[in-house]
């Protein structure tokens, strides 16, 4: 009796949901990172054109700022290419649990916040006496490469490690029987077939430390300057907001032009099957040991020396600067731990943003028109390249006028926050959304459910894996953001755990830096419980990176 008004109304749910799946992901996108990038297109370019930039690549200084950021960001790639590729070698032949154990621990350091890399290493170079004197370390570019691959060793090792746990090893035992050694079948065997995944890691490697802020601007102090801390100067320090956008828009560019190789790149490189057809030798107890003992050294006694000095009280050691945390000091507005609790609520509230946004497109871009999944698909992976800086300073200059000045809002702080943290919830849910049998959505259809109810029925119970797995790295990322925070209102409101500490690390003194190292500790804690969490929940090999 009630079945075409049924129909009915189950199209026009259908037809809202799909208006409400494309809207909200579009509106999110235009308002908060379209609309801002343009705005530094125009304040770089407007009326005089090129000129701003030409005037900026007439100067020197420019042009060393230029040079030092890419050959730092190749150097950074190349070494940790080299030392993490052993790793990844050892993880494609681990299974089970310690698979898991040792993923979630090269992870760490990758979700951890720029400033609390910045401030580990600030504590192994004061343990150490790196700090001053003819070995100083402080201050220099080997603290900034050693940082970067502290920092992105996880990406080569879950790239190329998920990888090479995917290829058929048949060769490798052919090539032996032919009589060549490791070393011989590794360079011609196997080296050659893990071209795609060290490319693709290694754009991302270059990004990432092309775009690195925290660590340019405490590790490598005032004499060294990348595109991305020399924005911050120019319009923070300095007030020449145009110069500012000028710069912004030529690292704008060349950020695309590395996304859309990275992008490429990662279309070369096949999704692992997870079927080994010869599963590998057996990895040599000394190479296993050895590979150990580097992850110990190299992200193991950064973390151990920071909370070492996390405890140092004069002489012996205490929980003093943990307590000291509740107590206000002149060089901030709020205590670091009212800091650390307005950071957890941004978070909370980023990560819900990020997670409705993220859900969204990652629907359109699985079961949306081709023309649509290509648009969505890159348009909300752009944020996740671009540079954090970039976005921070667009919002601030572009979002200051009716209707939309939200500059003096609370929410803009966690909205800028969101923008960064949806890509992770994209990468993470497309790949699950793909992987639902079509059978089960079939079976429910002739079973009458419409097609918002399947997704309601079928597609979310089965996606909510990915969702926690998006939800725990946009809450991390959050957490630690600093690039977008640092040019966002000041008030005691809005103070974050990241910039509490960036300004406690910038502050001589002994008592302040205790403080800095407790909340760096604070920090890093709640970061790895987040990715404790996101192993246990992810149960595939695919990875977001």
């Amino acid at each position: 009796m009630d079945g075409p008004v049924g129909r009915n109304r189950s199209r026009i749910g259908g037809l809202a949901a799909r208006w409400v799946a494309v809207g909200v992901p579009a509106v999110f996108l235009a308002v908060f990172f379209v609309y801002p990038v343009g705005a530094i297109l125009w304040r770089g370019l407007g009326e005089e054109g090129l000129g701003p930039m030409s005037d900026l690549f007439a100067s020197a200084r420019t042009r060393g700022v230029v040079w030092f950021t890419v050959w730092q960001a190749l150097a950074s790639t190349v070494i940790t290419l080299v030392v993490a590729l052993p790793a990844a070698a050892l993880v494609s032949r681990l299974r089970g649990r310690y698979r898991h154990l040792i993923r979630g621990l090269v992870t760490v350091p990758f979700v951890l916040p720029t400033v609390v890399v910045a401030g580990a290493f600030e504590g192994v170079f004061f343990r150490f006496g790196l700090d001053q004197g003819d070995f100083r370390l402080r201050h220099t570019v080997w603290a900034i490469l050693l940082a970067h691959v502290f920092f992105n060793y996880a990406v080569v090792v879950r790239i190329v490690g998920s990888f090479w746990s995917g290829l058929d090893h048949h060769l490798e035992e052919q090539a032996r029987v032919l009589g060549a050694g490791p070393i011989q079948t590794f360079w011609a065997v196997t080296l050659p077939r893990l071209r795609p995944a060290i490319a693709s890691a290694c754009a991302i490697v270059f990004l990432f430390s092309f775009t690195s802020f925290g660590v340019i601007l405490l590790l490598g102090g005032p004499r060294r300057a990348t595109l991305e801390t020399e924005i911050y100067r120019q319009a923070v320090t300095r007030g020449d907001l145009r110069s500012a956008a000028a710069l912004a828009l030529l690292q704008l560019f060349a950020v695309l032009a590395l996304i859309a190789v990275a992008t490429r790149l990662e279309r070369r490189r096949p999704a692992p099957t997870g079927v080994v057809h010869r599963p590998p030798q057996p990895m040599r107890r000394a190479f296993r040991g050895a590979n150990l003992a580097m992850m110990t050294v190299l992200l193991g006694s950064p973390i151990a020396i920071l909370v070492e000095r996390s405890l140092a009280v004069g002489d012996g050691y205490g929980f003093d600067h943990y307590r000291a945390l509740t107590e206000r000091v002149p060089q901030l507005p709020a205590s670091a731990a009212t800091a650390l609790s307005t950071s957890l609520v941004f978070a909370t509230a980023a990560t819900a943003m990020a997670l409705t946004v993220g859900t969204l497109t990652a629907f359109v871009v699985v079961h949306g028109r081709l023309s649509l999944r290509r648009i969505f698909d890159l348009g909300l992976t752009l944020p996740l390249g671009t540079s954090a800086v970039t976005i921070g300073f667009g919002i601030l200059i572009a979002l200051d006028e009716p209707p939309l000045d939200l500059r003096t809002s609370w929410w803009i702080i966690p909205i800028a926050h969101a923008l960064v943290g949806t890509p992770f919830v994209v990468r993470t849910m497309v790949p699950v959304l793909r992987r639902i049998d079509p059978q089960i959505r079939e079976a429910a259809a002739v079973l009458g459910a419409s097609p918002g109810r399947v997704r309601r029925l079928v597609d979310l119970p089965i996606a909510g894996r990915g969702m926690l797995v998006g939800a725990g790295f946009a809450f991390a990322v959050s957490l630690g953001e600093f690039g977008a925070t640092s040019f966002l209102p000041r008030r005691p409101e809005t103070l974050t755990a990241p910039l509490a500490l960036f300004r406690l690390l910038s502050t001589p003194g002994e008592l302040l830096r205790g403080q800095a190292m407790a909340l760096a500790v604070v920090l890093m804690a709640i970061v790895a419980l987040s990715v404790v969490a996101i192993e246990a929940a992810r149960g595939t090999e695919q990875d977001f990176l």
